[in-house]
């Protein structure tokens, strides 16, 4: 809005004119202001290095489980549990010298007659946490017992443990592989990596090996082959970075 003065003068009469703006509206100042803080956001946002890591690892089975079974005739039970007794004795005692606890050993036994004879017939589940050892344990006892005693294949396989400790293994190693792979892009850039800010596993499986092919290739030997589990791991980590150039200008 626009206000005339009139000003008297002697010789020539002359206008002074003042201009007064509105108010700007209360929307123009919030929408002002939002775009001040994205300006101010946008200016001071800090630089982030995203990059995927992979890891792979192998572990044998660390469990091997060995079943012995044995048995006796006799005309009377006590002769019958005597003799099945006194081979179980000698079993449990031989694998505990080769290192298996008490609770890695199940004894089921049960006795019946066969018309005038009484069968007592034991079976041993034992399992191994060395598959060395049981090796050696079972040799001892195919040796002391001979045919008195029978003595399975064994089973190997992997315990919760073993598979824990894998998969804790596989994906620390993917975050070291992607960290190795973020130092060497943020040298080539001319940048210091910094604190990482994210790490997502994107996947996470696992393979067992294939044991019917490889028995079919065994042609010089029937023994058991110990199978391995395979876990891979996939992760995304992201990092900060920090302008490596800048930061040496300021400590010289």
């Amino acid at each position: 809005m626009s206000v005339p003065w009139s000003v008297p003068a002697m010789d020539k009469p002359s206008s002074v004119f003042a201009s007064v703006s509105p108010a700007p509206a209360p929307e123009f100042k919030e929408k002002a202001a939002a775009d001040l803080r994205t300006l101010s956001s946008s200016a001071y946002r800090p630089r982030e290095l995203r990059v995927k890591g992979t890891a792979e690892l192998s572990v044998p089975a660390d469990r091997a489980s060995v079943r012995v079974w044995l048995s006796s005739s006799k005309e009377s039970v006590n002769d019958a549990t005597n003799s099945v007794s006194r081979r179980l004795d000698y079993i449990l005692q031989c694998v505990r010298q080769h290192g298996v606890k008490d609770e890695d050993t199940m004894i089921h036994k049960f006795l019946h007659r066969e018309g005038d004879q009484y069968l007592m017939n034991a079976e041993v589940n034992v399992t191994f946490s060395d598959s060395t050892k049981m090796v050696q344990a079972c040799s001892v006892l195919l040796e002391k017992l001979d045919k008195s005693v029978v003595i399975g294949s064994p089973r190997y396989y992997h315990s919760p443990e073993c598979l824990s400790q894998l998969r804790r293994r596989v994906c620390a190693s993917a975050v070291e592989n992607a960290k190795l792979k973020a130092n060497d892009i943020s040298e080539l850039l001319g940048q210091t990596l910094g604190s990482p800010h994210l790490v997502v596993e994107d996947e996470v499986r696992e393979i067992q090996s294939d044991l019917n092919n490889e028995s079919e290739q065994r042609t010089f030997t029937n023994l058991p082959q110990i199978p391995f589990i395979t876990a891979f791991s996939h992760v995304s980590v992201t990092f900060g970075l920090r302008d490596g150039f800048r930061k040496k200008v300021l400590f010289h």
